[in-house]
């Protein structure tokens, strides 16, 4: 038998050349993974049950619940004697839109529920700093605040997580209520607002941090700017407060700076790691280990310095508006209906069998009422608007 000839080649390949083959080609792998990866902003990129994003969806309960005791507590048919909107609801209906534009309660109703007031906190009612995060200024407040804080919430309670998301939205909601003890008026203001600004402010973290994986940057922060400015804006009527949601944007930022990791990185990273042998140089992990510490240790000391600076000042009964005149105009525009400077209303009373009669003893103005059986907080409340 004839042997066969073996015409098997071996191939030695240069290890120089190899080299700058595999790291072309890490190259171009890489950039084609960063770009595949990106994806809208709006758009979670993982795929959570709807009971692992159940956190604003109780703090959206609580705030219904809420609601409905300070309306059915405002009464507005008996109080009022039947001058409300929306009369068919009974005890739940509102107070007239010359009274509260939001249409919800009566001044007095939100100082029982927790409202913060100048004259209630220097009698250091601090109960009111967590109250006052839960209360709105009526159902128009209501419904857009909640609205807003779903829209933001379950985004980024599905890509961070509840317990981070959870964390954000009541410490932000806080320090935002703190922020507006300093400079509140004597007059009734809530601050449910807080919390939506907090999350807005760690969207914003969020979305500053992961820049390069998204698409519609631009996009995203337009619509970020819109929702922060449309409910400024309606922060400037009364009740609703501003300064609270100035603080809480702040403190949402730094927080989602300390609490929300970067997904993207943490994705790739674990795709690139069987990319090793493309020569991938572990100086860029290293550097995401050194950086991403600094950043978060650096964020929560200046939220924690803030935080503190705020509660004392609170505790020790610091007022800034008595040192700033311009500063009620953040969160106030003058108008004939009310006032942005504090007030001292004080009416006269003159009562018949039928007929009650207001005078304020500021500016002469009157009305007469076809009641007399009022309740004092009641008698308040419709002095300050003859008066304002």
């Amino acid at each position: 038998m004839e042997e066969k000839e073996d015409n098997t080649k071996i191939n030695i390949a240069d290890p120089v050349q190899d080299h700058q083959e595999t790291t072309f080609s890490f190259d171009f792998r890489t950039e084609f993974l960063q770009d595949e990866n990106k994806t809208p902003f709006f758009k979670p990129r993982s795929r959570r049950r709807r009971r692992d994003t159940c956190v604003i969806f109780a703090f959206v309960i609580i705030h219904l619940v809420v609601f409905l005791i300070t309306m059915a507590v405002n009464d507005c048919v008996h109080n009022s004697h039947d001058d409300c909107v929306f009369k068919a609801l009974g005890r739940m209906s509102f107070q007239p839109l010359l009274e509260n534009p939001f249409l919800g309660p009566s001044a007095s109703t939100l100082d029982k529920m927790g409202a913060i007031r100048k004259t209630l906190l220097a009698e250091h009612q601090t109960w009111r700093l967590f109250m006052c995060p839960l209360l709105h200024a009526g159902a128009f407040h209501f419904m857009i605040n909640l609205f807003c804080i779903i829209f933001v919430g379950i985004y980024l309670e599905k890509e961070f997580g509840s317990i981070r998301t959870g964390i954000i939205y009541m410490l932000s909601a806080f320090s935002g209520t703190l922020v507006t003890a300093i400079f509140v008026r004597d007059s009734p203001a809530v601050c449910s607002s807080g919390a939506l600004f907090g999350l807005l402010g760690a969207t914003l973290s969020a979305l500053a941090r992961n820049w390069k994986f998204y698409t519609n940057k631009v996009a995203a922060l337009l619509t970020l700017f819109f929702v922060a400015g449309f409910n400024l804006m309606l922060g400037l009527l009364p009740y609703m407060d501003n300064y609270s949601s100035i603080g809480s944007l702040i403190s949402g930022f730094l927080l989602g700076l300390v609490l929300f990791y970067t997904p993207r990185l943490r994705q790739l990273a674990q795709k690139k790691i069987g990319l090793g042998e493309y020569g991938v140089n572990s100086s860029f992990n290293w550097k995401q280990k050194l950086d991403r510490p600094v950043l978060r240790s650096a964020s929560l000391l200046v939220f924690s310095l803030l935080f503190v600076g705020l509660l004392v000042a609170v505790l020790l009964g610091i007022n800034i508006s008595h040192h700033c005149r311009w500063c009620s105009y953040v969160d106030c525009i003058p108008y004939k209906r009310w006032s942005c400077n504090d007030l001292t209303s004080s009416c006269e009373t003159m009562g018949s069998d039928k007929e009650l009669t207001l005078t304020c003893m500021g500016d002469g103005n009157f009305r007469v009422f076809p009641f007399t059986n009022i309740s004092q907080e009641r008698t308040q409340d419709l002095c300050t608007l003859i008066c304002s």
